[in-house]
């Protein structure tokens, strides 16, 4: 029995859009394509600290500027999706994750008041500068987005204290046979505020100050927290394929 054209004009219509729907859910699906959130705006669940809980200042917010004094922090109580880890007071003591990363794309929005500074050290170890470089012609391996000890940022593309900036960093993990090191940890990419400041960085040991000093296929993410006053929100991680 054959069917009438405009039946299988009508079948031919709905396999056109079936199809596609079904492979778009496919390839959103596929592992190490999901962004994985860190900080879920309201605590510091899944968050450790380096140190005496006594000298933590870190505390969940919205920070602003202070305005009775520009190089610190103000937190105030905010909806989630505008809250961060805030560093307030800073010198206290560093802040990581309890789970651990390899491979992977960083995304991370951050703020400084002025003069300040502190860190991010992917997989606890190895540290890109966070600093108020705002308006610096020329920059040093200390400024803002800088590789402290391996590399200095390509452009300065630091914003006004106050205003949040974002990080987008493209890491590979060291390899390791067994316990011998046998590439290095790499930066395949770093952005800043939407410029490029590195790209292809190898990193031939751990940064000093990290968690453990030591190398592995996998670490925690990191935020210094024993130097200035800093903010953190938007954090997430999106392994590699």
């Amino acid at each position: 029995m054959s069917l009438r054209p405009d039946l299988l004009a009508t079948a031919a219509l709905v396999a056109l859009l079936v199809v596609p729907c079904q492979s778009g859910r496919a390839a959103e699906e596929k592992p190490g394509q999901k962004s994985v959130s860190l900080f879920n705006g309201q605590s510091q669940s899944g968050w450790s600290l380096k140190g005496d809980r006594a000298k933590s200042h870190w505390q969940v917010g919205v920070p602003t500027l202070d305005e009775n004094n520009p190089q610190a922090l103000a937190v105030k109580s905010g909806s989630p999706d505008l809250s961060a880890l805030v560093n307030a007071q800073g010198g206290g003591v560093d802040l990581f994750t309890d789970k651990k990363f390899g491979d992977g794309t960083y995304t991370v929005e951050f703020m400084v008041p002025k003069g300040s500074n502190s860190g991010i050290y992917l997989m606890g170890e190895y540290e890109v500068q966070v600093f108020d470089s705002y308006g610096k012609k020329e920059i040093g391996p200390a400024d803002l987005g800088s590789l402290y000890s391996a590399a200095v940022a390509k452009v300065n593309a630091a914003k006004k204290p106050g205003e949040w900036q974002t990080f987008e960093i493209d890491f590979r993990a060291p390899r390791f046979d067994g316990e011998k090191k046998t590439a290095n940890a790499k930066f395949v990419k770093v952005v800043l505020n939407g410029q490029t400041i590195h790209e292809n960085v190898e990193l031939k040991g751990p940064t000093p100050g990290g968690l453990t000093g030591k190398e592995a296929p996998a670490g925690p993410l990191m935020f210094q927290g024993d130097h200035g006053p800093v903010a953190f929100r938007q954090i997430k991680f999106k392994p590699a394929k």
